[in-house]
Parts: C-alpha cells; structure tokens; sequence
C-alpha cells in the first residue's frame, strides 16, 4: 500500500476538502485536511493541499452530481493505465462506472491543468477512468462510494490483464448487453 500517492476529496459548500501534499496517509488527521476553492484558493487548513487540487477541481466543475472523488495509484488499474488501455465491456461490472468501458485519458504530467482537463474529458459520461501512465479516478455521491468503485476498478483490471496474461481475447458484451445490465442495476442499488 503506498504511504503517500493518491489522494481524495469531498465537496463543500465553498469548494471541496481535499488530502494534504506529502503527508503519509498513516499520520493523516482531520485537521491535516485542507479546504480549497475550485480557483485553487486556500480556504481553511494548515498544509499544501495535494498537488492534484487542479483535477478534482476540474471534475467537481465538470460534475455538480459528484460530492466525492477518490485518485488511487492502485497496482493493476495503474499498470493497464500506462498501456493508456482503458476497461472494454468484457465484464458486466463495468456498468457500476456508468457506461460500457471504463476509458482511459490522455497523458499529462501530474498536477497540471492539461492533467485536470483530460481528467475531465475521460470522466465525461462516467463516473471513473484511467489516467494515462499515471492511476485512477473514481467520484460518487459520498466517498463511501467513490471508494468502493475505486477498488472495483482496480479488481476489474485485475480481472482484463489476468485474461490478456494467459493469452486470451476477452469476449466483449454488446451495447445491447450492457443496456440490459444497467437496467438491471436500475433495481440493485449500483454504487452511486
């Protein structure tokens, strides 16, 4: 488990509170939390907030629905991100990410408004992505659930380079087949 990459962050009423820069997550306390203004402006809080303030920044402009967003550096979701692969509908899970494929972003170097806004684009329509050579994104209504779709993410591609490791070709779901899942997710109580 990393001690320090990643980061999350929860919406507020003035912008959202996001982890601290450097700050081993072992010794995070409530206080450590820095509160951020979607301008980048310091709004209460003691340390540097994360240096990817700018790309939840971007993807709380971009979504008004999301109130939470999880950044994982997660091992097998990272190492497909920097095939620059994204998830395709070889699982029916992929639906908890709000569509048929989980895509992936272009590459920008961390902490960098062209990273924020690629961010964005890939998100666009869902509610995780891959970021290029670089992690995850996943948001939702509560961390609760950008946290468990965080790890779903990481377990599907887990699951896709497991398949593509033994030399298989996964056999992909129709557009049709994913209609009918998230239909059915409809009545489940899908992550939100």
């Amino acid at each position: 488990m990393p001690s320090k990459s990643g980061n999350v962050s929860v919406r507020t009423e003035g912008g959202f509170l996001i982890t601290p820069s450097t700050l081993p997550y072992a010794v995070l306390t409530e206080e450590d939390l820095v509160e951020v203004a979607l301008d980048g402006t310091v709004l209460h809080g003691h340390r540097r907030p994360s240096s990817e303030w700018r790309l939840h920044a971007a993807i709380y402009a971009a979504r008004p629905e999301a109130k939470a967003l999880v950044h994982t550096h997660s091992p097998r979701a990272t190492a497909l991100s920097c095939a620059r692969r994204g998830l395709p509908p070889f699982h029916y899970m992929i639906a908890l990410a709000g569509g048929d494929d989980i895509p992936c972003s272009g590459y920008a170097t961390f902490g960098t408004q062209e990273l924020a806004e690629a961010a964005a684009i890939a998100i666009r329509g869902r509610r995780a992505c891959l970021l290029a050579n670089h992690g995850v994104v996943a948001i939702g209504s509560g961390l609760a659930g950008a946290e468990t779709l965080a790890r779903e993410v990481e377990n599907l591609a887990s699951e896709y380079l497991d398949l593509l490791q033994a030399g298989l070709e996964p056999v992909l779901l129709t557009p049709e087949e994913m209609v009918a899942v998230t239909a059915q997710f409809g009545g489940y109580g899908r992550i939100s």
